[in-house]
């Protein structure tokens, strides 16, 4: 009887360690879609703002997160399969794979919280160059459509203030026909609207446009950095 009720105690704790596996896969799973989940948000939230950066580290962090989530949530899948099915070499191969995992994760955060320290004078040395040499010109649509899509969505006129684009190759081309600054300044765009920069009709901001991409990236690599190694963290602890 003795060894009747052992046995049973120690179906008992099978079944429990079993469910609570499969609870961990399921918490693994979870995470890896949040992970990718950021990583997408990313990319296409600020996919057209790329093409003004001088280094692909944002985007860079962005796709290895989308990666480690996709990785994240094929390795999730086959570990509740594992657990149900009760295959102990395919349980092993997961807990390698999240081991690596793991790894991926925290270099994606450790890129984003790097990049985030060296963003704003990345901005300033690159940004005005990009935006006066690049804009309007042939084989540079995607920097034309970046820098008026910055302009418009920030409400904000040049890298530091309107006056930038004085130097600009587009503004003082015949193209402009006598525009002072892109229409994407302008409060109300319309055709030829940049021919008249009175702060009644182009936004004048303090800081520019760089002041204001700087934030908006600065709070999205935050996010990154924080999701990356979060989830990396919680997975080693619940492993």
């Amino acid at each position: 009887m003795g060894s009747r009720y052992k046995d049973e105690q120690d179906d008992w704790v099978t079944v429990c360690l079993k469910y609570l596996l499969f609870v961990f896969n399921f918490l693994f799973w979870m995470g890896g879609g949040v992970v990718m989940g950021v990583g997408i948000w990313t990319l296409i939230d600020k996919g057209d703002y790329l093409s003004l950066l001088a280094s692909s580290t944002f985007a860079v962090s962005a796709y290895i997160l989308i990666l480690a989530g996709a990785l994240v949530m094929v390795t999730g899948f086959l570990g509740c399969c594992a657990v149900i099915r009760e295959q102990r070499n395919l349980l092993s191969t997961y807990f390698s794979c999240l081991l690596l995992i793991f790894l991926i994760e925290l270099v994606a955060g450790i890129l984003a919280y790097v990049y985030y320290q060296r963003l704003s004078d990345e901005l300033k040395q690159h940004l005005s160059k990009t935006m006066t040499a690049n804009y309007d010109q042939p084989g540079k649509e995607d920097i034309t459509l970046a820098v008026d899509r910055l302009q418009q969505d920030f409400k904000c006129c040049g890298s530091n203030n309107s006056f930038d684009w004085q130097h600009s190759v587009y503004i003082r081309s015949s193209l402009a026909e006598e525009r002072v600054v892109p229409d994407s300044c302008c409060k109300t765009r319309t055709p030829a609207c940049g021919r008249r920069d009175h702060p009644s009709n182009i936004y004048k901001v303090e800081g520019g446009c760089i002041t204001k991409l700087e934030h908006f990236l600065a709070d999205h690599l935050l996010i990154i950095g924080a999701v990356g190694i979060g989830v990396a963290c919680l997975q080693v602890s619940l492993s």
